[in-house]
């Protein structure tokens, strides 16, 4: 089954700090028309930060997503709602292995004789002592 992000990209900032920022709003499980569905549910549901009072707003159907166009008194503003297959996620959670498995070794297991805080974040840095660094 395949994970879908529901991302968005979005104007932020004014004048010359204008700029686009991208963030990940959730992810769906299920077919891609399911998440295009829940993406178009969030879309239609989306407040804008900028501009504060806007004039008028425009939600176009583009391919894999949606664009919201938001017209201000100054400057418009766009919103891009993309759905998009995960195809990697470096920070996902570790699936439990099968009962009577035994689970894989992870590289990143301090030593046990490493001095640990109790969150489990070791004392001294990894870098502290390397002479490769600059």
């Amino acid at each position: 089954m395949a994970t879908w992000g529901l991302i968005v990209e979005m104007t932020v900032g004014m004048g010359e700090r204008k700029h686009s920022e991208a963030y990940v709003m959730a992810h769906v499980e299920g077919a891609r028309e399911e998440a295009l569905a829940e993406l178009e549910r969030r879309a239609r549901r989306f407040t804008p930060e900028h501009p504060r009072s806007p004039k008028r707003l425009r939600l176009f159907r583009d391919g894999d997503g949606f664009l919201l166009v938001i017209d201000g008194a100054w400057q418009s503003y766009g919103v891009r709602f993309t759905v998009a297959e995960l195809l990697e996620d470096t920070a996902a959670p570790v699936p439990s292995a099968p009962s009577g498995a035994e689970p894989e070794p992870v590289d990143a297991v301090p030593s046990p004789s490493e001095e640990l805080y109790e969150d489990g974040v070791p004392v001294k840095p990894a870098w502290l002592g390397r002479t490769d660094l600059s």
